[in-house]
């Protein structure tokens, strides 16, 4: 386990792990904002061949106006992002940022209980996968 991350590996296809994490997201109250294809991206703007790699941007709404109301700029962290990647055939690692580590920068104790929350409902959705 890192520091600014929580992750699983899986056995699957991309596509599975993709479906099930905004499942298990959405049973959590987030809801999937953005979503970068990084393989198609590198392939389209540099002509990289890259392993299947997709950047989910999630938010649970009531907290991220919580966070909002504690602090004005945490729109620069949010939303919290979550990747799915195929690190070989049939191996996909899913991996959340841990939203304590990435806002204990921010010295506001508003903001830390909304990030200890969405750390909980972040580590419980990647630790049910």
């Amino acid at each position: 386990m890192s520091s600014y991350y929580f992750s699983k590996e899986l056995k699957g296809s991309f596509q599975e792990a993709v479906d099930r994490i905004t499942a298990l997201l959405k049973e959590e109250g987030f809801g999937i904002l953005t979503e970068i294809d990084v393989r198609e991206t590198l392939k389209k703007k540099l002509n990289i061949d890259f392993r299947n790699y997709k950047i989910l941007g999630a938010c649970n709404p009531p907290f991220a106006y919580k966070a909002l109301q504690a602090e004005d700029k945490i729109g620069t962290m949010l939303p919290c992002n979550v990747i799915v990647q195929e690190k070989e055939s049939g191996i996909i690692e899913v991996a959340a940022v841990d939203p304590v580590a990435s806002m204990s920068a921010v010295k506001n104790d508003k903001l830390t209980e909304v990030a200890a929350v969405i750390q909980d409902k972040l580590r419980k959705v990647i630790e049910s996968l």
